[in-house]
């Protein structure tokens, strides 16, 4: 058995690998708001430490004697306390944090996508990815055996922080866009546009779970992966939420999503946007099923 934990920016993740026959046993999904202030004070904040430490010791009850790799994404790269916080961690859980780099989540992140795109029989030879984080965004390009991506910091988390209207929220994600703008644009000019376009995080899942009629409580991720979102499912889902008290909200995308859901339905409609194809493919696969998936080949 191998365990891959993922421990981003907005969401912790786990998940329990067997690497005889690479079937997912077991996992584990936690929102715990690692970037919550850090926009303002450059710092892990005691509560998100508390519920990083919360989530991992209930993790730790599960996985065993069983292999297991936990890294940290773009709030741990920012946080000028990142590796006071990995010591504190490991001392009240005696599990190792390793805080891993734009080039490092992207490689776990396309490793988790493939796999996911693999068991559900989509062709994963080239296709473009996005990544909509709490505290970043990442565009990856997989064409054969070269991988071309960015980081750009923009997340769900970090933006509300920032920007506190919508008007305010719209705006800055706009300005944003013009460095995917260029990006994109340099990517399908040397590589060609990609037929396959898939969006992993917590936004296209939630979007997917919606137009599904799935709420948090009824979310399932086998149903949700391998299915495909337009447009209009973002701005339906836009619509329908914007409306809605937070604790309605939270019922819907699960609590501690509510604010942050709104951020990550824009950046998406304005990356599909930028894209230019009509439908992405929705993967719940992602970091922590690379990081598992690495342990695998590690004992092979």
């Amino acid at each position: 058995m191998a365990v891959g934990i993922d421990i981003g920016s907005n969401s912790l993740r786990m998940i329990q690998i067997d690497c005889a026959t690479l079937r997912k046993i077991d996992s584990f999904e936690r929102v715990v708001r690692t970037a919550e202030e850090l926009e303002s004070t450059g710092l892990i904040s005691e509560a998100a430490q508390r519920r990083i430490i919360e989530a991992l010791l209930e993790i730790k009850e599960t996985i065993g004697n069983d292999s297991y790799k936990a890294v940290a994404t773009a709030a741990f790269r920012k946080a000028k306390n990142a590796q006071e916080v990995c010591k504190k961690i490991f001392v009240q859980t005696g599990i190792e944090v390793e805080i891993i780099d734009a080039s490092q989540e992207s490689l776990y992140s396309v490793k988790g996508v493939e796999y996911g795109l693999q068991l559900r029989k989509i062709p994963s030879q080239k296709f473009l990815m996005v990544d909509i984080g709490g505290g970043s965004t990442e565009i990856i390009l997989k064409n054969k055996r070269d991988l071309i991506f960015e980081s750009f910091g923009i997340g769900i988390l970090t933006t509300i922080q920032k920007y506190h209207t919508k008007e305010e929220i719209l705006f800055g994600i706009k300005k944003k866009m013009q460095e995917v703008k260029l990006f994109l644009h340099d990517v399908f000019e040397h590589f060609g546009k990609p037929k396959i376009f898939v969006g992993t995080g917590g936004t296209p899942t939630t979007v997917a779970a919606l137009k599904a009629g799935m709420n948090y409580e009824t979310f399932d991720a086998e149903k949700i992966s391998g299915s495909a979102i337009e447009i209009k499912d973002i701005e339906e889902a836009y619509k329908r939420l914007i409306k809605l008290p937070p604790k309605e909200r939270a019922k819907l995308v699960g609590t501690g999503r509510e604010d942050a859901i709104i951020a990550g339905l824009v950046i998406l409609e304005e990356i599909m946007k930028q894209v230019g194809l009509r439908s992405m493919i929705v993967s719940d696969e992602g970091v922590r099923e690379g990081v598992a998936l690495w342990l695998c080949e590690m004992k092979r």
